[in-house]
């Protein structure tokens, strides 16, 4: 692992991970003249050794880690660091690696060639509401719409008083934006800038895929027990247990 030489001033710290020195310079680069602090990994163990010592707020992670696979890097930093928001960089664009990055814990996914302006307003989104969180004290109070109990200082989800596989960072985030506007149509626009902080269509595209999980959490989409209902062409609603027996099927 090597650090920029502000490395150890305080400030908003930037993990990047990536075995292609020369994009791992530029990101670097990108990322300290945004005014953040870069530090940067070439393999998987100096990345969760940095996590440790340094605490980024925001990890950029790239899967193509050879002969290291970059998968089982997302996997163990999301153990390691349950809230680090997690954004791949990477030049595999097919929608299986996608899904299966953010099922790891990932937050956030952005193709290679990126936009300088597109990557930079990513990563700071991500670390604005990471700092954010660390600042803040735990959220007191409950959640409650139907069937389904979410406790915001504990960060889980009860459906009928059974506990649910824990969510996500984004998950959650997804979750307590919908049971805030329940039984409201929410615009798929609102979401990404609400839940991600920016909204565009890779970012609408990462609403989709994380929407997916959670509703896979929720119970699978069977009769009565979707909760969240898809309005084509609008966006999000989340309804009551049941209510949605009667509606079209999303």
């Amino acid at each position: 692992m090597q650090k920029t030489e502000r490395g150890g001033e305080p400030g908003t710290r930037v993990l990047v991970v990536d075995d292609d020195r020369e994009l791992l310079d530029l990101v670097a680069l990108l990322v300290e003249q945004a005014g953040l602090i870069p530090v940067v990994a070439m393999e998987p163990m100096a990345a969760l050794e940095a996590v440790r010592s340094v605490e980024p707020s925001v990890a950029v992670v790239d899967l193509n880690l050879r002969p290291w696979d970059g998968f089982q890097l997302i996997a163990d930093l999301r153990r390691s660091s349950p809230k680090l928001p997690i954004l791949v960089l990477t030049a595999r664009a097919h929608e299986d690696d996608k899904v299966r990055a953010l099922d790891l814990g990932a937050d956030d996914y952005v193709v290679k060639p990126f936009s300088h302006r597109e990557l930079i307003a990513r990563i700071k989104a991500h670390a604005r509401r990471a700092d954010l969180g660390q600042e803040a004290s735990p959220v007191p109070g409950v959640l409650e719409v139907g069937s389904l109990r979410l406790d915001l200082a504990a960060r889980t989800l009860e459906i009928n008083g059974t506990p649910t596989p824990r969510l996500t960072g984004t998950e959650f985030r997804l979750l307590e934006y919908l049971m805030r506007n329940s039984n409201s149509v929410v615009p798929t626009t609102a979401l990404a800038k609400n839940v991600w902080g920016y909204d565009d269509a890779p970012a609408r595209d990462v609403v989709r895929v994380t929407l997916h999980r959670l509703r896979r959490k929720l119970g699978g989409g069977g009769p009565g027990h979707r909760f969240i209902h898809t309005v084509p062409g609008v966006g999000l609603e989340l309804l009551p247990a049941g209510v949605e027996e009667n509606r079209p099927p999303a």
